[in-house]
């Protein structure tokens, strides 16, 4: 296996509905733009409150993808 160079973008992905889902939308925007997106890492994790409740997930994820040769 020959060595590989990756390089790192950093996104925030936001959902009303969950953290997961957040994330998901941040790799899978990724994905559309990005050639040979392989990994991810979540960085932090916040979110929006009103009237006591949470309203709004934002997750803060660093996506890697392959430099193509």
């Amino acid at each position: 296996m020959a060595d590989r160079t990756y390089k790192l973008v950093e996104l925030v992905g936001t959902s009303k509905e969950s953290v997961s889902d957040a994330i998901d939308g941040a790799i899978r925007s990724a994905s559309a733009s990005l050639d040979h997106v392989e990994w991810f890492d979540v960085d932090s994790i916040r979110g929006h409150v009103e009237e006591g409740g949470v309203a709004h997930y934002q997750v803060v994820v660093r996506v890697g993808f392959r430099v193509s040769d």
